[in-house]
């Protein structure tokens, strides 16, 4: 099978980062591995660079002559937008080319899309032009169901963490415990409850707290730091090594208003570090509460301390938390299984 994955860019985020693994990880006897994606800092992870296609990230007729050519030129099969984008690009593909060349589409949703506004144009669009859409929680496997998606099109593959790369290390003592969050600097990722967390620790000493990432909103995150006179947080910027950042940390936090099924969530779990997690999208599916990681329902900053009390005042439960976490995740959030489910789409596709 010929296979085209796309993406809109290679810069730090979820959805880059699953294009990138599974560039690198789909390597079958039947499976030729096309990919294209706009440039970024993430196009150094590409393995088999001469088979990658760079596209503009601005010139989208460009784009879509481009993977025309390529689609055509390469007796592409099937074709994997990993965004909406991508889809609309391939659908214009389609029109222009009739009958000419036939290829399937497959559509991973990561993210809240602006046309979802449109819920019945979104539907149409992918219920006429996408042969199979991946959620990647049941959370939003019932979301697109409810927006109108046809339910036979829609099958649920989990984010997977390469188990390797995040292995499970254990928690040394030291006089500080550091609480971190990564995540790019935008306004859905709710740094701001994260600041606020930070300042009702703030007379205690041996508390320290960490952001990762960058983004739009560092300005605004360091005016309210600024304007709270908080003294125990630390920006980071952009971490070339994510595993190495969250396995320094004694706690990560997620504290998002938006999310789908984060990645960030499934690399703490493989590494020994704890979550507190707001309990949004399809987090609950992946982190139990005390059993797997720490969930609260509201955007509540006594909640979040509440918890992290609790986490300073009981290191037994922690520890025997962190273990059942990396189980979890082997059993039912490797790359493997990821890399392994989503070739089977392929191969239902390719067969109709």
């Amino acid at each position: 099978m010929n296979l085209l994955i796309l993406t809109d860019k290679l810069i730090h985020g979820g959805a880059e980062n699953y294009f990138c693994r599974l560039e690198n990880e789909i390597h079958a006897q039947d499976f030729t591995v096309y990919t294209a994606a706009g440039p970024g800092e993430l196009q150094s992870q590409i393995k088999h660079k001469e088979n990658f296609y760079c596209m503009s990230r601005t010139n989208h007729l460009t784009n879509v002559r481009s993977i025309r050519r390529l689609i055509v030129k390469r007796d592409i099969e099937v074709a994997h937008a990993n965004s909406l984008r991508m889809v609309l690009y391939l659908l214009m593909v389609k029109l222009t080319l009739g009958r000419k060349k036939t290829f399937a589409i497959i559509y991973t949703k990561h993210n809240i899309t602006a046309l979802e506004k449109y819920s019945f144009l979104f539907a149409s669009i992918v219920n006429k032009y996408v042969d199979r859409v991946i959620a990647v929680s049941e959370f939003e496997k019932e979301n697109l169901i409810n927006k109108g998606v046809q339910p036979s099109k829609v099958t649920t593959v989990y984010n997977g963490v390469d188990i390797e790369k995040f292995y499970f290390s254990s928690k040394q003592k030291s006089t500080h415990f550091k609480i971190g969050i990564l995540a790019r600097l935008s306004e859905e990722k709710n740094h701001k409850l994260f600041v606020q967390v930070a300042n009702e620790f703030k007379d205690v000493p041996h508390l320290q707290f960490y952001i990762a990432g960058d983004g739009p909103e560092h300005a605004s995150i360091i005016n309210q730091i600024e304007s709270l006179g908080v003294q125990n947080i630390t920006l980071l910027g952009n971490v070339s090594n994510p595993g190495k950042f969250i396995r320094e940390m004694d706690l990560l936090l997620l504290t998002s208003k938006r999310e789908v099924f984060p990645m960030v969530m499934l690399e703490a779990m493989a590494t020994g570090t704890p979550l507190l997690a707001v309990e949004v999208g399809g987090v609950k599916e992946a982190v139990i509460h005390n059993e797997t990681g720490f969930l609260v329902r509201q955007y509540s900053v006594d909640e979040f301390c509440d918890i992290i009390y609790h986490v300073l005042e009981n290191e037994d439960i922690s520890r025997q938390l962190v273990v059942r976490a990396r189980e979890r995740v082997e059993s039912e959030f490797s790359m493997g299984k990821m890399v392994e489910r989503t070739m089977e789409a392929y191969m239902q596709v390719s067969h109709k």
